[in-house]
């Protein structure tokens, strides 16, 4: 008699891994990517995120070189924002915050940060009203004159003022 393997599994019921359909194994799942992440990465949007640097990684390179950052500990520790006259007896991280941290003006442009800009006030305390002119209309034309006695519609200087009187030009 020949002995047949079965292909269900033996041990007690339930058994979350791996035992989907009681059937056996699960058939291995397929690579949803075509290319190597080595090849992905020039491809766009990849390339533009792989050359972008963060604040932290820019700082981090061999050839970054910034003149205001502290030198050393002493250095570190002078350039604080803690004031032992106003803040006694702190905790220890928070005798070393930087300005970099908590203030705006400490000069740097920091590249993950988005200032908030203050709203104008007008000068004259009144909203501008912007319009537009839905028709372009003839600059030359004799209805769009200034209001005045001596236009193009009189009669060639032949027409009366409203006193009798005669126009001249």
């Amino acid at each position: 008699m020949a002995l047949t393997h079965a292909s269900r599994d033996p041990y007690s019921f339930p058994r979350f891994q791996g035992d989907d359909d009681y059937m056996g194994k699960r058939s291995p799942q397929t690579v949803c990517y075509p290319v190597p992440t080595h090849l992905a990465q020039r491809q766009p949007p990849w390339n533009r995120i792989s050359n972008q640097h963060t604040l932290s990684s820019a700082r981090r390179q061999v050839y970054h070189f910034d003149p205001s950052a502290p030198r050393d500990d002493l250095d570190f520790v002078l350039k604080s924002t803690y004031n032992q006259h106003k803040e006694l007896l702190r905790n220890k991280n928070e005798v070393v915050f930087q300005p970099e941290t908590f203030t705006d003006d400490h000069g740097r442009v920091l590249k993950n940060r988005i200032k908030a800009e203050p709203e104008k006030k007008m000068p004259l305390n009144h909203p501008l009203i912007v319009t537009s002119q839905k028709k372009k209309e003839d600059i030359n034309s004799v209805k769009n004159a200034v209001a005045s006695h001596h236009t193009e519609t009189t009669n060639k200087g032949y027409s009366r003022r409203p006193d009798g009187g005669f126009y001249c030009s």
